[in-house]
């Protein structure tokens, strides 16, 4: 099994994401739209209320490197899968014979 890629994000990323939350949209709609897993989001609001929401330190990420990290993510989601469909499709054509 391939290891998926710890997703970082910009300060200014988070942020933007908290106070959409913030304006009053549910945190659910938030996390779909900017491809977010919810907890993660609900996590960074708890962050931000405290006041230690902060983004990932030195390193620069864009939102190019953001992108392909969210797309790696996926990918390997969809191949396991498809890996699971193989499988159910060979136990049920050896049922049917």
């Amino acid at each position: 099994m391939q290891k998926i890629p710890k997703q970082e994000f910009t300060a200014e990323f988070k942020e933007q994401a908290v106070k959409r939350v913030k304006d009053g949209k549910r945190v659910s709609a938030v996390a779909k739209e900017m491809g977010l897993v919810e907890q993660t989001l609900r996590n960074w609001v708890k962050a931000f209320d405290v006041g230690t929401l902060i983004g990932t330190g030195a390193a620069k990420v864009t939102p190019e490197a953001m992108e392909l990290s969210r797309l790696r993510a996926e990918n390997a989601r969809l191949k396991r899968e498809v890996e699971i469909l193989k499988k159910a499709t060979a136990y049920f054509a050896r049922d049917a014979l």
